[in-house]
């Protein structure tokens, strides 16, 4: 499988989490790129078979809980049904970032298998836990 991670991260946390998936799903035996929303490699995301798209938690402590940035993923290439799995950090809570990160994404024309928050305080152990569920997801 080829994999592209396209990540926005404001603090690092994200670009770390995006860089332990791959190393992850690169231990598995699969190809995989990792780049920030803002220096995308079109071909390589032309040739994946696996779109991974992560971004920050922004918003209030408790409420309105967003995808980082949102604007930059609204401007994301067209994905024409190409799979596609999310993922967010955060610090205290996710409220709905996923399901708003899942949305754009399907209105970049991606088909959305899934998606999983990602505590900034356990990166290491929310990324191990996000590959595996992914390969698990993708083994069909």
């Amino acid at each position: 499988m080829k994999a592209v991670i396209i990540y926005e991260s404001l603090t690092g946390n994200t670009e770390n989490a995006a860089k332990l998936i791959a190393g992850g799903l690169r231990a598995a035996g699969h190809q995989t790129s990792v780049h920030s929303i803002t220096r995308i490699d079109y071909q390589a995301l032309a040739d994946a078979d696996l779109v991974v798209v992560g971004s920050w938690t922004d918003g209030l402590i408790f409420v309105g809980q967003r995808p980082g940035r949102a604007g930059r993923l609204k401007q994301f290439p067209y994905l024409a049904g190409k799979r596609c799995v999310v993922f967010c950090t955060y610090a205290v809570d996710v409220g709905r970032t996923l399901e708003k990160l899942s949305t754009i994404m399907e209105d970049r024309g991606a088909d959305v298998i899934g998606g999983m928050a990602i505590r900034r305080s356990d990166l290491e152990g929310g990324a191990r836990d996000f590959v595996d569920r992914l390969l698990d997801a993708v083994a069909v």
